[in-house]
């Protein structure tokens, strides 16, 4: 029996059901995680715009079908359901199988899907937090990894990570989410440079407050809320997908300016202004 990483490149799905794609001969597609909702959701339909096949990951499966129905009539592409849960221990590999037993190509990983949990670190669940760290790293590391030989065989692949700004300071009564979204940023910061003389590209999304989705999937960009500018969801997602397309990096102006001036501040310092920050 073939280990994952040898045998996902195989053969690709049916593509019958999907009118515009008869003519498709091993399709590759983008697996988004987090799909049904927030920057998750957002992702799979500016891809599918760019007629990106997509591989939908989530829990809710109403949503995902929702979400798939909608692309496929819209864009005319394959757009594939997998309800799973990247929650408990090597779920990341577990998927990568699922992906081997169905024969997907994947040409793009998008690890969007994550949580963070607010409180003081002690006063919290630590089976929740758990959870947080699998989220968060572990199942991003097991995916980036198992998923990375389908990569390396098509000339235009990418990796994008969704971080935070929140991991460029430590965050009192976020402690433990900060201290994810640092472990993510420096490992995709590094897995750039690793791939750098590849045909593979990494983006390290760090965003910083982002809008809720209206009604009709829209947000306004530099929308102020408590002091602080917000992004639109659609504005991220379309920084992240150029930056792809130009090499990799962190995308973003607005994101590069709020890292650098936060690295102008005494670190000792960082915990209790950031703190003092969100109880405004």
């Amino acid at each position: 029996m073939l280990a994952p990483r040898d045998r996902l490149t195989s053969r690709g799905p049916d593509n019958r059901n999907c009118p515009g794609c008869a003519e498709m001969e091993n399709p590759s597609f983008a697996l988004v995680t987090g799909a049904s909702q927030g920057l998750g959701r957002v992702f799979a339909r500016a891809l599918a715009a760019r007629k990106q096949n997509v591989i939908l990951v989530a829990r809710s499966k109403d949503k995902l079908e929702s979400l798939a129905g909608e692309l496929k009539r819209s864009y005319s592409i394959l757009a594939e359901v997998l309800v799973f849960d990247l929650t408990s221990q090597s779920t990341g590999s577990r998927l990568v199988q699922l992906l081997c037993d169905q024969y997907f190509r994947v040409n793009l990983l998008v690890n969007n899907a994550g949580f963070g949990v607010g409180g003081e670190f002690l006063n919290l669940p630590i089976a929740r937090q758990t959870e947080m760290l699998q989220l968060n790293n572990a199942a991003v590391v097991e995916l980036t990894y198992w998923l990375s030989p389908s990569l390396m065989e098509h000339p235009y692949a990418g990796i994008i990570n969704v971080s935070s700004t929140a991991g460029f300071q430590p965050i009192a009564c976020a402690s433990l989410y900060a201290a994810t979204k640092s472990f993510l940023t420096s490992f995709s910061l590094g897995l750039q440079e690793e791939l750098r003389s590849s045909r593979m590209s990494a983006v390290t999304l760090c965003p910083g407050r982002i809008l809720a989705e209206g009604r009709n999937g829209e947000a306004r960009n530099g929308h102020r809320r408590f002091g602080f500018t917000y992004q639109s969801p659609g504005d991220v997602v379309r920084d992240a997908l150029k930056s792809l397309a130009n090499g990799g990096g962190i995308p973003g102006f607005v994101n590069k300016l709020s890292i650098f001036a936060q690295r102008l501040i005494p670190r000792r310092a960082v915990p209790a202004l950031v703190a003092r920050m969100s109880r405004q």
